[in-house]
């Protein structure tokens, strides 16, 4: 394969002012190219805060028109969601029945999309839909509930529909991402005796992604050979996919090696997937100077970094403990116009807590308030982490206190985080209360929420608690039962 080359300045990884000039791909825009685009970017965003200052009436009556029908959608999503829980509706209108299908698949809410989704088939309007089957496989995938992806496929079945490749895929997702890996492969098999259902290079590359997630990497070439013996030719997804396996299990020959085949096939080339694989597969694993290498390398093939890139290297540079270099890629994406998000600010944040300087995490922490940013739940746990190992309660107090008074969406995790600090700081009172605003907030405790309070039971001599927790514990089968130790 033979590239142009052409000589231009490269940012490199010295994220300084200073560029020396280097050999680089004539796909790569040129810096007038770029100032002329940002140029143009700048105009177009005076145009619109013109445009918008001149109907700021018009725009305020249609952001109440929004809201309106925002909540009357919400209102009437919830009622249908109530009204799944009987089998006496079977007329409803099919535009909120619809919505409340989407909407429960949008956020994952895999029970509550089943329960509307009977309803659904109740309606004396309902027509089976390979499509709508084929969405509820893919959040019972993603939601790791493989004996409903079943259920369900065998419902489509007595609904008399013959499955399409898409859904036949999403159920091989399915088995997959839970780890039923021999079921998965059967349903390939099965796949094979269908007309027109035959497995693709997407299927093949969802089956090679679930067995580099299982650390099956055995059965990658088993994968590799049957689509060789199909003639199916590998897709830029399928070398992505191999890639990020091979790097996850630091088999960094075989990901070099991946990627050496990838550009030899000619037909698929390397993409910011690729970049950002390599460099967070070194970057992970410690190796700084290999990956700056291959993001310099990256560069040289005319693959531009992203926000999520410079992430990648900030995060890395943080584990390794070379702050100055994390800093400084934060000024190089300001001078390169790439904004920094929320994520990249988390990421220095934790970092700069778990070394203790408290300092420079509330300094960046300001930032994200200066530049109008909404903190998250991640970022108060990396706040409440260092502020309690810096022994800071009030500050902990501090920030319960701005979390109680926003509308951040909690989690487990920083339920977690916050018990734990007060756990340690012997504040049985907050603790408990804490353990109690879980259920308020939807948040279920998992096991690191009881192994941290009975830990700190114990630690504070009340070995009564402690066995009361415990035996709560105990009696749960498995994570998703702790809901049921929510107290009450």
């Amino acid at each position: 394969m033979e590239y142009r080359l052409l000589e231009a300045s490269k940012p490199g990884l010295s994220f300084g002012t200073s560029s020396s000039p280097t050999t680089r791909l004539t796909k790569v825009r040129t810096d007038h190219s770029h100032t002329r685009t940002t140029t143009q970017k700048i105009r177009c965003r005076h145009l619109s805060k013109r445009s918008s200052e001149g109907s700021g009436k018009g725009l305020q009556k249609d952001h109440k028109k929004d809201l309106s029908r925002i909540l009357r959608t919400d209102a009437a999503i919830r009622n249908i969601e109530r009204k799944a829980n009987s089998k006496k509706y079977n007329n409803l209108w099919p535009k909120p029945v619809l919505e409340a299908l989407d909407q429960a698949i949008r956020n994952n809410y895999w029970e509550t999309a089943l329960k509307i989704f009977e309803l659904l088939r109740l309606q004396n309007w309902y027509t089976p839909r390979c499509q709508t089957y084929t969405k509820l496989l893919v959040t019972l995938g993603k939601c790791k509930q493989p004996k409903q992806a079943s259920l369900l496929f065998e419902t489509m079945l007595s609904d008399g529909l013959k499955p399409t490749i898409d859904v036949y895929t999403a159920l091989v997702s399915a088995y997959g991402q839970s780890g039923l890996l021999e079921e998965a492969f059967s349903t390939v098999e099965e796949m094979k005796s269908v007309s027109d259902c035959k497995p693709d290079v997407y299927t093949y590359s969802i089956l090679i992604n679930c067995c580099t997630k299982y650390h099956r990497l055995d059965l990658i070439d088993r994968v590799l050979e049957e689509m060789s013996y199909l003639g199916i030719k590998y897709s830029t997804v399928t070398y992505n996919t191999l890639i990020h396996g091979y790097g996850k299990a630091e088999m960094f020959e075989l990901m070099e090696d991946s990627l050496m085949n990838m550009i030899e096939s000619g037909s698929c080339l390397p993409d910011i997937f690729t970049l950002n694989t390599f460099i967070v597969a070194y970057g992970n694993s410690g190796q700084i100077e290999k990956m700056e290498k291959w993001y310099d390398e990256f560069q040289l093939m005319g693959i531009r970094p992203d926000v999520k890139t410079f992430n990648i290297l900030i995060k890395s540079y943080g584990k390794a403990g070379l702050c100055d270099k994390m800093t400084s890629v934060m000024e190089f994406m300001e001078k390169r116009f790439f904004t920094p998000n929320v994520v990249t600010f988390n990421i220095v944040i934790e970092i700069f807590g778990k070394v203790g300087d408290v300092a420079m995490m509330d300094e960046y922490f300001k930032r994200i308030k200066h530049r109008g940013m909404k903190p998250n739940s991640i970022t108060y746990c990396s706040l409440v982490n260092a502020y309690s190992k810096a022994g800071l309660m009030e500050k902990v107090d501090s920030i319960m206190r701005q979390v109680q008074n926003s509308d951040v969406i909690l989690d487990t995790p920083f339920f977690n985080c916050a018990i734990s600090a007060y756990g340690q700081a012997g504040d049985v009172k907050s603790m408990r209360q804490l353990f109690s605003a879980m259920k308020e907030r939807k948040c279920y405790p998992d096991s690191i929420t009881f192994a941290t309070m009975i830990h700190a039971y114990n630690a504070l001599g009340m070995m009564e608690a402690a066995q009361d927790l415990e035996s709560k514990m105990i009696a749960t089968d498995d994570d998703s039962g702790l809901s049921k130790c929510l107290p009450q």
